[in-house]
């Protein structure tokens, strides 16, 4: 699926409609998530998070599900708008580890380069699944890190026999 073809999938033809269906998604819209920027290539995702009082903890700082929920689906859906249709992408794993409360408003930043889709692209030629990981930095309005989230997809060629099925 290219971008465009995303894109229209979701009832527009450019990022900006895209950005618009993805903050009236329920999760995120309860969560008060916000897509702020995707770029027209969908290499690019800028998500921020204001704190509310129904994303706060007991304590007063930003839920622990929510920051992780800031950083869900982006680099699938990435992957699947740059990798084509000849592909199979999902989530497959994430960890996350607190570094300091979280207050005010946070952010994380998604980057995909030609060169990791190309490195994806001479892996699975080769391989039945490749299984990368990404990290992403939550940070604070100062730039400090209040959680790290490294996330596992696992992507293979649709023309490639799903290993589930040919395992006895």
């Amino acid at each position: 699926m290219t971008p465009r073809v995303l894109l229209k999938f979701l009832g527009g033809s450019n990022p900006h409609t895209l950005r618009r269906w993805i903050n009236l998604w329920p999760p995120f819209l309860g969560a008060g998530i916000r897509v702020k920027h995707i770029s027209p290539d969908m290499k690019s995702v800028d998500v921020e998070m204001k704190l509310r009082w129904w994303n706060a903890n007991y304590v007063g700082t930003h839920y622990g599900g929510s920051l992780f929920s800031i950083t869900d689906a982006f680099y699938m859906l990435m992957l699947i708008a740059n990798l084509g249709s000849d592909y199979i992408v999902w989530d497959k794993a994430a960890t996350i580890r607190y570094r300091k409360p979280g207050k005010g408003t946070v952010r994380a930043e998604f980057r995909l380069s030609d060169a990791q889709l190309d490195d994806i692209r001479e892996k699975l030629k080769t391989l039945i699944k490749y299984e990368p990981t990404y990290k992403i930095e939550v940070k604070d309005e100062q730039g400090t890190v209040v959680a790290e989230v490294e996330k596992l997809l696992y992507i293979r060629r649709k023309d490639t026999p799903d290993e589930r099925k040919t395992k006895d």
